[in-house]
């Protein structure tokens, strides 16, 4: 998706309307334009976010994430098989109680509403990836999730 097509677009419109005043006005609207360029990208990022999170909650299974290519946004999805039937497609049978303090309970929620998943669903991925016996590298390279301004 190119955004800088767009904003070029708006920009070139501000311009030619500037040009019907005089030679302030065209000072204004450079001034204007430039001013507005990287909040509008900012303000852009951030509609696409609230696209992928909410197709993300129509999808079956799997989720839309918002990927970023230099300064240019790229809608991916992201498939997850069996996301909703548990780990590796196993199905959900087994039954646990679990008592949270409300603080934790409204933080795993939260997290759970940003992916756009089900506190379950969450709640599965977070102990699966807990019980895993091989260790968790995170190499600071990759970025995924949403964003808000």
């Amino acid at each position: 998706m190119n955004l800088t097509i767009v904003l070029e677009g708006l920009q070139q419109d501000l311009q030619r309307l500037s040009e019907l005043g005089d030679e302030r006005s065209v000072q204004v609207a450079q001034r204007l334009s430039d001013a507005l360029a990287s909040n509008l990208r900012l303000k852009l990022f951030d509609l696409l976010s609230q696209v992928a999170v909410e197709l993300s909650s129509k999808l079956p299974s799997g989720h839309i994430e918002v990927r970023l290519a230099g300064q240019e946004p790229e809608l991916v999805f992201v498939d997850s098989p069996g996301e909703s039937a548990g780990v590796a497609g196993e199905e959900l049978s087994a039954r646990i109680s679990l008592r949270l303090p409300e603080s934790l309970k409204s933080s795993v929620e939260k997290a759970a509403e940003r992916e756009g998943i089900s506190v379950n669903t969450w709640l599965v991925r977070a102990i699966a990836r807990a019980a895993e016996s091989r260790p968790v590298h995170i190499s600071g390279k990759r970025l995924s999730g949403y964003a808000q301004s």
